[in-house]
């Protein structure tokens, strides 16, 4: 087939190439990088002395990253009692089970995770659709002010997000054009998570490391701006979308300020701001096993999804044959 019949052909060749150049280029001198040369890496006392810190820094890492969630684990299903004279005692007076269903049933952890799921689609959902068409539109379609806008997303960066929760929190109360109060409704926090510059720049970044080939290829078919952004630029952009995702869903699942300014309903609050609220009322232990339980469902969300997430952290896979 001929280029112009099939215009993934020569970005394949070009693709095969330049990978066969780095794994050339790694084999020449991947024996002079790094800190230790082959040869030290095959003597006795170095490679002891490697091994032994590699294995206190795994240790370590194990220790910070999974002690405070173990400590939780355990502390969830422990008396208030022991907790507070034995914190570091595995159940010196047994289990108690009861406090993971009180917590469930007092505390209203189901009405709140999904308030909470709420805020993080929400938020996922409008920060995706801006970050992608906005980094489109200034990469791949790059009007004329293509550079301005671009200076004034980046300006936005420099901003202290404590200088803008006044005049948003009064743009929120007093919305332009529809003049409704967004106050109490998921909308207030959608739409200013919505308007991440980080996101926008991250995008744009990516998409033009995207190969031109492939659009002047689709120009050359008849292919408008919304069938390339849809057939040819998300399928290429899977890896950084998914950083985006992670990004999104975190930022919205820890968000605390905003959510408890613009949702003062207990019934629309997300687990980020109705945890704290009930900690004065509620038993440490059941508490404990409020905090458990919100924390796990991160966890388990994060297990099922790892490929994907790993995937996406790596920035790997742009463009595959």
């Amino acid at each position: 087939m001929t280029a112009t019949s099939t215009p993934t052909g020569p970005l394949k060749a070009k693709l095969s190439a330049i990978v066969r150049r780095r794994e050339k280029d790694a084999t020449d001198t991947g024996a002079d990088r790094g800190v230790l040369s082959e040869h030290d890496r095959k003597r006795p006392s170095v490679r002891v002395s490697t091994t032994a810190i590699h294995v206190f820094l795994f240790v370590g890492l194990v220790v910070a990253g999974l002690g405070p969630l173990l400590w939780l684990a355990k502390a969830a299903v422990t008396p208030t009692q022991d907790t507070l004279t034995q914190p570091f005692a595995l159940w010196p007076n047994g289990i108690d089970w009861a406090n993971l269903s009180q917590a469930w049933n007092d505390i209203h952890i189901d009405q709140y995770f999904l308030n909470t799921i709420w805020v993080a689609a929400g938020s996922w959902f409008f920060q995706l659709l801006v970050a992608t068409t906005a980094g489109y539109a200034l990469s791949i379609l790059r009007p004329r002010y293509a550079p301005v806008l671009n200076a004034l997303v980046l300006a936005t960066l420099f901003i202290p997000a404590v200088v803008l929760l006044v005049p948003l929190y009064l743009t929120i109360l007093h919305p332009p054009v529809i003049d409704v109060s967004l106050l109490n409704t998921y909308w207030a926090v959608w739409l200013p998570a919505a308007a991440n510059a980080f996101n926008i720049l991250l995008m744009k970044r990516f998409f033009d490391g995207l190969p031109r080939e492939v659009f002047e290829a689709a120009r050359t078919d008849g292919a408008g701006p919304l069938r390339m952004f849809w057939s040819i630029v998300l399928p290429m952009s899977k890896p950084i979308l998914g950083v985006v995702s992670v990004f999104a869903v975190i930022a919205a699942w820890k968000d605390f300020l905003w959510p408890l300014l613009v949702l003062p309903d207990p019934a629309v609050q997300p687990l980020s701001v109705r945890l704290p609220a009930v900690q004065s009322q509620t038993e440490l232990d059941v508490f404990l096993a409020a905090l458990a339980i919100s924390t796990l469902i991160p966890v388990v969300l994060f297990l099922i999804f790892q490929r994907l997430f790993l995937r996406g952290a790596g920035l790997g896979g742009a463009v595959k044959g």
